[in-house]
Parts: structure tokens; C-alpha cells; sequence
């Protein structure tokens, strides 16, 4: 793919995202997404044979960013240094997104293959943090990596949902919650 193309792919993704996010899939016209990207509807059509596979594209770039981002987390990092980092990205990635929930919200949940891209996405992010807890003795660490994304999806709603969310509130949750995983609730408590 030339330079011209690539451009006008990238484009594409980039006002896909826009509209898809502030929008929905299900409200958003694939010529809302050429104007968006300056290109002629059929162009959109020449890259993408459907708009399921277009949300897909978007989804899979955007996650595919947050992987590499997230196995950088954990370079040269103590667990406890690790998370700390992951909670973070993990936080910010939606703090960012937040005028654009749609994209998480009002998805085409029934389309097979970005279901099939999710669990694998899934079961990517699952490995990272499994694989890191494991290399530092923790058992069960499978588990433990299920239950500290658990955690931080469900503090993301809290971002998403949440209008009175600030930033500065990110670095606290994420630092909560890592402080958590690591000591448990004990290390919350107050001494007198």
C-alpha cells in the first residue's frame, strides 16, 4: 500500500473512530465517516467491505496500541512498579475516550468476527498480566490477573459515567486500586 493509500486508510480509521465514538455503530453512516476523512463514500467501500468490518479495524487498532503500550508497563518494573503503570494506562485509556463512550456502548455486538478479535484481545491482556504475576512467584496467576482487570473495568465505568471524574483523579484510583491488588484490603486500614 503506497504512502496515498495509507494515508487515506488511516484517514478512514481516524474519523471511524470520531463518529463511531461520539455516535454509535448503529447510528453512524458510512458517509458521515468519508466526509469525516475526506474521501469519496466509495473509497471508505475500497478499504472496507462493510461497516461491521470498519468498527472492527477501528477496535483492533485501537487495542493493538493498548497492548504494546501495557507490555511496555511492565519493562524493567517490580510487580508492584508494573501495576501501578498498568492501573494507570489502563485509567487514562478511558479518561481519554470519554466523549467518545459510544465506542464501548453501542458496539455490533453480534458480528462475529469482532467478537472473535475481543476474546483474543481478552485473553492477550489476560496472558500479559498473568505471565507477569507468575514470573514473580504468585500462584493461582491466572486468576489474579482476571481479577485485577476486573478491578480496573470496573473502575473505568466510574470514568465513563461518572461527569464529575477528573483527570487528577486517574493517578489516585490507579494507585488505589494497584495498592489494593497488592496488599489487600488490610493496607487500607487505618491505624489509631
Amino acid at each position: 500500500m503506497g504512502d496515498i493509500q495509507g494515508d487515506k486508510y488511516e484517514a478512514i480509521l481516524d474519523a471511524a473512530y470520531t463518529v463511531f465514538g461520539t455516535k454509535g455503530f448503529y447510528e453512524s453512516k458510512i458517509s458521515e465517516i468519508a466526509e469525516q476523512a475526506g474521501v469519496a463514500k466509495g473509497t471508505v467501500y475500497l478499504y472496507f467491505k462493510s461497516k461491521e468490518q470498519l468498527f472492527t479495524a477501528v477496535t483492533r487498532r485501537d487495542c493493538e496500541q493498548y497492548l504494546a503500550e501495557m507490555q511496555g508497563a511492565l519493562i524493567n518494573r517490580t510487580l508492584g512498579e508494573g501495576l501501578l503503570r498498568m492501573a494507570n494506562l489502563h485509567l487514562h485509556y478511558y479518561f481519554k475516550r470519554k466523549q467518545h463512550t459510544k465506542l464501548f456502548f453501542m458496539t455490533p455486538n453480534s458480528d462475529p468476527d469482532l467478537m472473535e478479535f475481543m476474546w483474543g484481545f481478552i485473553q492477550d491482556y489476560t496472558d500479559l498480566v498473568k505471565n507477569k504475576l507468575a514470573s514473580e512467584g504468585v500462584q493461582q496467576s491466572e486468576f489474579h490477573a482476571k481479577a485485577f482487570i476486573g478491578m480496573l473495568e470496573r473502575l473505568k465505568m466510574d470514568i465513563l459515567l461518572n461527569k464529575d471524574f477528573r483527570e487528577c483523579d486517574v493517578d489516585q484510583t490507579a494507585e488505589l486500586a494497584a495498592n489494593l491488588f497488592m496488599h489487600g484490603c488490610k493496607a487500607g486500614v487505618q491505624k489509631s
